[in-house]
C-alpha cells in the first residue's frame, strides 16, 4: 500500500515537473526523461513492473547525471568554485551552474524513484 502511494506521488511530481519543462530551453529532452519516470511509477500503481526498463532507464539518468556533476559549471564547479550558494534563491537560472546543478538532482531522484520499485518489487 505504501508503495502505491509512493508511485501515485511519484508519478503526479514527474508529470508536474514535464509540464514546467515544456517551457525549458531543451523541452525535447527532459519531457521525456521525466515522462518516462511518471508513466514507470505511474504503471506500478496499476501492478504493471517493466524491472529492465527501469534498469536502463536508472543507467541513462546516472550516466547524464555523471556528464552533468563534471560539465563546464556544474555539480563539481558549484560545489568546488561556487562554494555551494542556494539553488532555490528564484525559480530563474540567473547563475551558470544552477540549471545544470539543479538537473543533476532531478535525475538523482527520477533514479531513486525508480530503484525503490526495482528493489520492493
Amino acid at each position: 500500500m505504501i508503495l502505491i502511494i509512493l508511485n501515485i506521488i511519484f508519478c503526479l511530481s514527474f508529470l508536474v515537473f514535464a509540464y514546467l519543462n515544456l517551457n525549458d530551453v531543451d523541452p525535447w529532452l527532459w519531457v521525456p526523461i521525466y515522462l518516462s519516470a511518471s508513466i514507470s511509477c505511474g504503471l506500478v500503481v496499476f501492478g504493471k513492473y517493466y524491472h529492465t526498463i527501469w534498469l536502463l532507464l536508472v543507467a541513462f539518468y546516472l550516466i547524464y547525471a555523471i556528464i552533468l556533476f563534471f560539465a563546464k559549471d556544474g555539480v563539481r564547479d558549484w560545489i568546488t568554485k561556487y562554494k555551494k550558494p542556494s539553488l532555490v534563491e528564484s525559480m530563474q537560472a540567473t547563475k551558470p551552474y544552477i540549471e545544470q546543478t539543479r538537473e543533476f538532482f532531478g535525475l538523482l531522484i527520477i533514479s531513486a524513484a525508480l530503484l525503490i520499485n526495482y528493489f520492493a518489487t
